[in-house]
């Protein structure tokens, strides 16, 4: 179990939290056939579009809350090269869903959608987040995608859910060296699942291989340059894209940014800083001040520790899993009442609460079956980045810096290093991406102030990554994880930006 990097992808927990609808009317059913995708970029090899028809039932490995979208949703599938470097060695297929644009006003061309993780399913996302997406629909075909590796893509698979839960119940901060070699063997043997059950597929599961195959998404629509709308982890591969074919970047929003300046380490240090941020902005909201909320908050999880929770389920709740509970409503402000009575009772000895939202965010459903979501999450980081951290370097070198950032969260994330990518079956490709796409078109990237997963400095950082003239930095003052939807201001931008092409004065900010 792990938080790093899942920053984003969250809609089946957010659905617990908030609720989200998508569209039912009737749409095109037309089906064109399909062909492998050319290398080039410029669509199928024989001109045929994706075949597209009416959605099928979602698939486990979408996540426990999704569910068939309205008669209006399509579904296709695109085969795209296995290995882009060779496309000699077969193809993988791309699941996409799409609604076509409903006016008024004239149709602009396709939105790509993708929502983060990495991991996450925009097959079932979209649809289910739709609503909020209606101005945009008005002129863009809504259109997103199952990345390789994911859920309809050739999910990656490392174990069953039994062997999920566990460990998500083992010592997630090890105290002993007997809880410290149970928790390395439980990461390398799931590095070890990921090669027994997805080998053919987890060495092509990196971003850059992810914006490949969004360039022949592109051509396959029919678009000329791609217009987009990336959340979290969607950030960096909209940033990769743009890097690798700054000629076809349209118009591109990056929203809850991930710095791509931060290698491994600093990647994990980044959430430790914004997670705990975001605790200490709940406790002040609430009228607490954020040092006595954090050392509440210290020792609960102490107590946990020494002695699980009970709960209505029969099941316990662990130091891992209380901390995970208390991770999810830290997204988003409107989910602090949640986290609210979640502390109170486990104040008071009852675990039920903490362990409803864990089980929300580790996309566990009322069976006790997982989705592997978190599977394919953690290929594509260990595919894409090539740190490798030891469990000495975690004892010497990172868990006092860690827990002096936050000793909530610190502790957590420094072991994680070690189990993340433990023993790893395939190399990582850089230690930051390369994000710079000098010549493209201006793309909006999107920052809020107090956003826990993806601290507000890396969009700062993404905006003068992508290089003079071409990041331009939005500010938005809030306590979510991505800003659209969540502000007037903010969203009207955004809005203007990709249906107008308005691209607002660089260092702009939305006021709460």
């Amino acid at each position: 179990m792990s938080t790093r990097v899942r920053v984003g992808a969250l809609a089946a927990a957010l659905v617990l939290l908030a609720g989200a609808a998508g569209c039912s009317d009737s749409g095109d059913k037309s089906d064109r056939g399909s062909a492998p995708a050319r290398a080039d970029g410029g669509g199928p090899a024989d001109g045929r579009q994706p075949a597209w028809k009416r959605c099928e039932a979602p698939v486990k490995a979408h996540g426990s809350e999704a569910q068939r979208p309205g008669d209006r949703w399509q579904c296709a599938s695109l085969p795209v090269p296995l290995d882009h470097g060779d496309p000699s060695r077969g193809t993988v297929d791309i699941a996409l869903v799409r609604a076509k644009a409903k006016g008024p006003g004239k149709r602009i061309g396709s939105l790509l959608f993708n929502f983060g993780g990495p991991g996450g399913s925009g097959v079932a996302g979209l649809p289910l987040s739709a609503a909020q997406f209606s101005t945009l629909n008005s002129q863009y075909d809504l259109v997103s995608f199952d990345p390789r590796g994911v859920a309809d893509s050739s999910a990656v698979v490392c174990r069953d859910s039994e062997r999920t839960e566990e460990a998500h119940r083992i010592d997630q901060t090890p105290d002993t060296a007997a809880e410290e070699s149970t928790y390395l063997a439980t990461a390398r043997a799931f590095g070890a699942g990921c090669a027994e059950r997805s080998g053919r597929i987890l060495p092509h599961v990196g971003t850059e291989n992810a914006a490949r195959d969004m360039d022949l998404i592109r051509g396959a629509l029919g678009d000329e340059k791609l217009h987009y709308l990336g959340f979290s982890y969607g950030t960096e591969l909209g940033a990769v894209y743009a890097h690798l074919f700054p000629a076809r970047v349209g118009r591109l929003v990056l929203d809850g940014v991930v710095d791509p300046t931060a290698d491994f380490v600093g990647g994990a240090r980044n959430q430790v800083m914004g997670f705990q941020r975001a605790l200490e902005n709940y406790f002040e909201d609430r009228g607490i001040g954020a040092k006595e909320g954090t050392e509440q908050v210290v020792r609960l999880l102490e107590r946990v520790d020494r002695s699980p929770l009970p709960t209505d389920s029969g099941r316990t709740l662990t130091e891992g899993l209380a901390l995970t509970g208390i991770i999810l409503p830290l997204y988003s402000e409107d989910s602090w009442p949640q986290l609210t009575k979640a502390l109170k009772a486990a104040e008071d000895g009852d675990g039920t609460d903490l362990l409803t939202l864990a089980d929300a965010y580790n996309n566990r459903d009322s069976e006790g079956e997982y989705s592997p979501q978190d599977h394919a999450q953690r290929a594509i980081s260990c595919a894409d980045s090539k740190g490798r951290v030891t469990a000495k370097e975690v004892r010497d070198r990172h868990l006092a810096d860690f827990t002096g950032v936050s000793p909530v969260f610190g502790p957590y994330l420094a072991w994680d290093l070690a189990g993340w990518c433990a023993d790893w079956p395939v190399p990582g490709t850089w230690d930051a991406p390369d994000v710079s796409a000098k010549g493209a078109a201006p793309i909006l990237v999107v920052g809020t102030t107090g956003d826990s997963a993806t601290p507000y400095e890396g969009a700062r950082r993404m905006a003068d990554e992508l290089g003079e003239g071409v990041g331009v930095l939005l500010t938005n003052e809030g306590d979510t994880h991505g800003a659209y939807g969540t502000s007037e201001c903010t969203t009207e931008v955004i809005d203007d930006y990709l249906l107008k092409g308005a691209i607002p004065e660089d260092g702009r900010t939305c006021s709460a």
